[in-house]
């Protein structure tokens, strides 16, 4: 069975789609309120993989159900730092998924590069694409 590290490492969004409960909520670090939702999580997660450029987990902490991943990349060209915190549920599925992300000019840049495509994402959600 491939992992949540292994499916993002790998790209593979559609894995990546299914570890996600149909209840998860994903909390963006440039975002006031979470999102509820596999359709739109998975849209937005698609969405990073777009933005991130040299994308790499460099830490991972598990404590039972609760894991966290570190990570650096880039955004338009700005090194940043972030953590994915992701909890599981009994069935073994992704119910909360938070992101943190630093620098502040890093995560402004993240802002705005998933703010110019979040109306293709939101479509992506609802299934218009």
């Amino acid at each position: 069975m491939t992992t949540f590290r292994e499916a993002i490492e790998a790209k593979d969004m559609d894995a990546v789609e299914a570890m996600l409960a149909e209840d998860v909520v994903f909390t963006s670090p440039v975002a006031f309120k979470p999102y509820p939702g596999r359709a739109i999580t998975a849209a937005i997660l698609r969405g990073v993989v777009k933005v991130f450029e040299d994308f790499t987990y460099v830490r991972e902490i598990h404590d039972g159900a609760h894991h966290a991943y570190e990570f650096t990349a880039k955004v338009d060209g700005l090194e940043l730092n972030g953590c994915d915190f992701l909890t599981y549920d009994e069935d073994g599925k992704i119910v909360d998924f938070k992101v943190m992300v630093r620098p502040l000019r890093a995560a402004e840049a993240l802002a705005a590069a998933m703010g110019a495509q979040f109306e293709e994402i939101k479509a992506a959600a609802r299934g218009d694409v």
